[in-house]
């Protein structure tokens, strides 16, 4: 190999290529005047990107090749150069190490040379500051971020000084960055250096970093925090957390200040908007759908450019985006802009199998009852931004921390798939329309806020405390909240109260019998599965009789008394049975759908059973049972 080599320029790149000379002794005489005039020009700036025998024919016809040092040249050059006693010399040269040190094939150069042993031994002497200090940091970081040298290697006398330039009060501000990311990159590439990192810095020295203005080292800072949670054994990673003594205001106030700027680092995605023309972002959303209907995709190359229209529109609609056609629309919206499909992209990839049961149960849903999971996503991620208070200053006095955002270094996606889970649970327990979305968001909003008040120490803990806030329950502590206020318990009000319930009972008696005698349309339910069969049934004006009757189809109003042959008197019923205890249910339980209706259900029994299926006709037949004084029975 020469000392020198072909590269081609396409600015302001330059590209070597590594062929014998010998086969290019025209090609070496034509350049020979202009490599020999620029050389000088090109020796130590060049960024190389290595180009051989194999892959030269990536050359694009009509490029510019010029004639520059190889990568082993430049690599023992600068060697050389790093190790001048000039300051100014050593300076430009380690300048020039940082620049170059970016590729690849110049790296395996200079580390072949020896070059990192040499890095660390200046690091070590402790003779370099400022400039010379940040340069040799820099070309140290590009050549380690290479993957050819393992991070095992390193002695603890450099660890030592590296956390020794993290740990002191005033410095250089380019020296502490590159500190950072070096702790950061010997915590998460090996166990052994996790331990020697630990001995030598805490958390605690790290948190006064937080408190400066320079974006830059508060990210570096919390990269490097976020490391010795991840790789810290689960017992110690929990020790800031649960300590056995209660944490002191100014540890829960620094806590605070972590969690505010950890999550304000997901501002820039929550507040840049989605290019619909961009194709990579576009690509991220032709993921979501292959997902969630692998087995549905068809070939791009069949069938006809309208029908695969139709296919992708069909689809994108099933994954409850508002713009069926281009669904990248829907992102344009900021908040929560690009984070919202973040982390969708999370949920399908990470927790496959709970994404696809969303998709899929909804979309087999009636249209006016499947709950939109692009909607959902997308309102609920802007939704969880203004829980956490995503791109808001720290307050000075403010200790409240949630220990669970610490036990995952991707907490928040995982706290949106957690929450998305419970957004479908609440909306099927609401039984909701596409109507009620902003009601079941404001239930959503209430069953988080309540489960992060009690401050669970994992994500598990909150998922588990979620359990117990079912729509059911949330109502039973409206309804409790109410009872308890002062205004509710006060003289006047109990008396007021007292008066009224009469009235307000009867008003609601009349409110049931009238809709009995309005009459319902029923869908017959068989044992296999719902058909598109129908019933009629209503209660007479005199509230004797129960009249009904099958139907061939779902009528527009109300039907007749005289059309529907079958009747059923009311002193003839024996018992109401609701919900699971209705012989139907038991019969059928085993049928998803029927599992879904069981509360709704009930049993007229007299002679024969009949079973209904809707929570006004449940109430009303228990009330007019009631007031006909028949055995009730639940």
């Amino acid at each position: 190999m020469l000392p020198f080599a072909i590269t081609y320029h396409l600015v302001p790149l330059y590209l070597p290529i590594f062929w014998p000379l010998d086969s290019f002794e025209s090609l070496y005489t034509a350049l020979t005047v202009t490599a020999e005039n620029d050389l000088h020009m090109y020796t130590h700036v060049v960024v190389y990107h290595g180009i051989r025998q194999q892959n030269r024919n990536d050359i694009k016809n009509g490029s510019i090749l010029r004639l520059t040092t190889s990568p082993y040249q430049t690599a023992v050059q600068l060697h050389e150069r790093i190790q001048s006693s000039s300051m100014d010399a050593k300076l430009e040269a380690l300048k020039d190490l940082a620049n170059a040190s970016r590729d690849i094939t110049f790296a395996q150069e200079f580390i072949n040379l020896d070059g990192i042993s040499l890095l660390t031994q200046m690091v070590e002497s402790g003779t370099d500051f400022g400039d010379l200090l940040s340069f040799t940091l820099t070309a140290f970081v590009e050549l380690m971020d290479h993957g050819i040298v393992s991070w095992d290697t390193f002695s603890v006398a450099f660890i030592k000084k590296i956390a020794g330039y993290v740990n002191k009060s005033a410095m250089d501000i380019a020296v502490l960055q590159r500190s950072l990311a070096i702790l950061e990159s010997m915590v998460l590439n090996s166990q052994d250096l996790y331990h020697k990192v630990a001995q030598e810095i805490t958390i605690g020295q790290l948190i006064p970093h937080l408190q400066g203005t320079d974006q830059d080292i508060q990210t570096y800072t919390i990269a490097v925090i976020n490391a010795l949670f991840l790789k810290a054994p689960e017992e110690k990673r929990q020790n800031v957390i649960r300590s056995p003594t209660p944490i002191n205001d100014e540890m829960a106030h620094q806590l605070y200040v972590l969690q505010v700027l950890t999550f304000n680092l997901l501002e820039d995605r929550m507040m840049t908007k989605m290019d619909p023309q961009d194709q990579a972002q576009r690509d991220i959303i032709f993921e979501l759908r292959r997902i969630a209907f692998d087995v549905e995709c068809e070939p791009n190359n069949g069938g006809s450019t309208e029908k695969r229209k139709s296919m992708y529109t069909r689809d994108y609609k099933k994954l409850g985006f508002i713009n069926h056609v281009n669904p990248a629309v829907d992102f344009t919206q900021i908040p929560p802009g690009m984070l919202a499909l973040d982390n969708m992209l999370y949920l399908a990839r990470h927790h496959q199998d709970a994404y696809i049961r969303i998709v899929l149960e909804n979309s087999s849903r009636e249209d006016k009852h499947e709950c939109p999971f692009g909607r959902s996503s997308i309102e609920l991620t802007k939704m969880l931004c203004e829980i956490l208070k995503v791109g808001e200053l720290p307050s000075e006095n403010c200790h409240d921390f949630h220990p669970m955002f610490f036990t995952h270094d991707r907490s928040f996606e995982e706290f949106f798939c957690i929450c998305i889970q419970l957004l479908n649970k609440t909306w099927k327990e609401m039984r909701a329309t596409s109507e009620d979305f902003n009601k079941v968001m404001q239930v959503v909003r209430e069953q988080i806020m309540r489960a992060l008040t009690l401050k669970p120490n994992s994500l598990d803990q909150f998922k588990s405390r979620l359990q117990n806030l079912s729509y059911t329950e949330i109502l039973k502590i409206r309804q409790s909240e109410r009872m308890n206020q002062e205004d509710f318990q006060s003289r006047p009000i109990l008396e007021l109260r007292e008066k009224i319930q009469p009235e307000i009972m009867e008003l609601i008696k009349q409110q049931r019998l009238n809709r009995l005698c309005e009459g319902t349309c029923f869908r017959k339910i068989s044992s296999r599965r719902r058909q598109d069969k129908f019933w009629y049934c209503r209660l007479s004006p005199n509230h004797k009789v129960l009249h009904y009757g099958d139907l061939e189809e779902s009528p527009q109003g109300e039907v007749p008394h005289d059309s529907l042959q079958d009747k059923l008197p009311v002193a003839d019923i024996k018992a109401v049975i609701t919900g699971k205890d209705c012989p139907h249910m038991k019969e059928k339980g085993a049928l998803k759908q029927n599992k879904v209706c069981a509360r709704m259900c009930l049993s007229v029994c007299v002679c024969v059973c009949v079973c209904v299926c809707l929570d006004t006709w449940v109430e009303s037949m228990i009330f007019h049972v009631k007031v006909c004084s028949i055995m009730l029975v639940m």
